[in-house]
């Protein structure tokens, strides 16, 4: 931090720049952040003022930037740790609502935020981290696709949301740490947005961009329509990251605890689905069923149909075929009266083949239905097929699951039977042992006596033989 100059009405402008970076991250110059392994140290500094001090100290504003960019590293590389670890112990795709993804994102906005030139609007000043993320696309060609993506989206309407939905995007497309290296590479177009010392202008933004490519393992899946990112606001949890003496005892059992827990709702409502998509199959499959027995009954309707104007057709040519015949024969008086029956017979049979070429038309039409529905039915079926195959081995494992439980438990309970007939013969033995123990005394004690015997025999032996000699 400059010197101040004693203190005026109006604050200088390096003083006010400084207070108002202190106060938009008030955890960067207030604390000293540390890692303690994978804990969270802050230290409060108490040498820094977030007010103009009467009396003019000597900060150095590269040590107060230095000092916040390895802080933003710091929070950047607890972040990314734990959302890899906590994602890998959840064991599915994450959403917008995971709390370690949203502080992951919260993490990258200061980072990016860090060093921002202000650029002066007819609103005021405004700091944006849109600018340098829309060169993305001019320096990794695949990045226009996010870009466009992110203009195209109707919901958003500042620059902040778009930089948010376009972290988003990336992280979704697993290119995020890719992404970030081809801009930090390219520090010349960096410096028209950053301060010489900004984080991405120096060697953390390095450091950060490597740390991404461990996010590549993290499957995630957002839905940014409904998402409100333009007045979300970004605040730094530090709850999830110190140490409590008492809750990291427990927190391993509880973690996978949890997963436990979401592994079973998971099958659950994977179950539910399951049996909501055979129920609508299964009702589809009867009301194609109806309306294939209807449109049968609409066929032979219409071939019966057919069938009678087939008759009244021969009909009709035999009638003029006779009236022809008649006419030809009979008097020149009748035939007048003949030719207005005979036109009528015409005008009646051309009546009679526009109908029968209607009749036609619909019946292919239903055929053509006909056809459809079968098709329908068809991979309606096969569907269904699928679905019962996935039920039947869904069931198949809670089978298994079920035997294998009485499996354990009869072994449980022939394991508590051998280890009391094992405890019986053991008290059997220890009573033999006591038996034998004390056969062996009394033949101690017998032996002990046959020798006092032997040496008293023996002692009589050396009286009786000097006797003799």
């Amino acid at each position: 931090m400059s010197a101040l100059t004693p203190p005026t009405d109006m604050p200088t402008p390096t003083t006010d720049k400084i207070t108002q970076a202190a106060m938009e991250t008030i955890y960067l110059c207030k604390f000293r952040v540390s890692m303690d392994g994978e804990w969270l140290c802050l230290r409060e500094l108490d040498d820094i003022s977030l007010t103009p001090d009467p009396e003019p100290t000597h900060e150095d504003p590269n040590y107060l930037m230095a000092n916040e960019r390895m802080n933003l590293m710091n929070m950047a590389k607890l972040s990314i740790k734990g959302l890899i670890e906590s994602a890998l112990n959840l064991g599915r795709t994450l959403d917008s609502d995971y709390a370690p993804l949203q502080q992951f994102f919260v993490v990258m906005e200061h980072c990016l935020k860090h060093g921002l030139k202000a650029k002066k609007t007819f609103l005021g000043q405004n700091k944006s981290f849109w600018g340098p993320l829309e060169l993305v696309e001019k320096l990794v060609p695949e990045a226009a696709e996010i870009t466009a993506s992110v203009k195209d989206l109707p919901g958003l309407k500042t620059p902040v949301g778009r930089g948010r939905a376009w972290l988003r995007l990336a992280l979704m497309q697993k290119k995020l740490s890719e992404y970030m290296k081809a801009l930090i590479n390219k520090k010349e177009l960096l410096s028209e947005f950053y301060e010489p010392n900004a984080l991405m202008m120096e060697e953390e933004g390095a450091i950060i961009a490597g740390l991404l490519v461990g996010l590549n393992v993290i499957d995630a899946n957002f839905c940014m329509k409904g998402e409100d990112l333009d007045s979300q606001v970004g605040v730094i949890d530090f709850s999830m990251y110190l140490k409590d003496g008492n809750s990291s005892k427990g927190s391993e059992g509880d973690g996978q605890i949890t997963a436990i827990l979401d592994q079973k709702n998971y099958v659950e409502e994977l179950n539910r689905h399951l049996n909501a998509t055979v129920n609508n199959l299964q009702a589809k499959v009867d009301a194609l069923e109806k309306s294939n027995t209807k449109l049968t009954e609409e066929l032979a309707v219409a071939n019966n149909r057919i069938i009678t104007l087939q008759e009244e057709m021969e009909r009709v040519k035999e009638e003029s075929s006779y009236i022809l015949e008649s006419n030809r024969k009979g008097p020149k008086q009748d035939r007048t009266a003949e030719g207005q029956a005979l036109s009528e017979a015409r005008k009646h049979l051309k009546e009679e083949t526009q109908l029968r070429l209607d009749v036609e038309k619909e019946l292919e039409i239903q055929i053509s239905m006909r056809q459809e529905m079968e098709l329908a039915m068809k991979m309606l079926e096969k569907d269904v097929c699928e679905k019962q195959d996935a039920l039947v081995s869904l069931r198949q494992q809670l089978d298994d699951l079920r035997a294998l439980k009485h499996e354990l438990a009869f072994k449980l309970q022939s394991s508590d039977l051998g280890v009391k007939q094992k405890s019986e013969l053991n008290s059997r033995l220890e009573e033999k042992t006591n038996q034998m123990a004390a056969t062996i005394k009394q033949l101690e004690q017998s032996e002990k006596d046959l020798v006092k015997q032997a040496k008293t025999l023996n002692s009589a032996a050396n009286k009786l033989i000097p006797k003799h000699h």
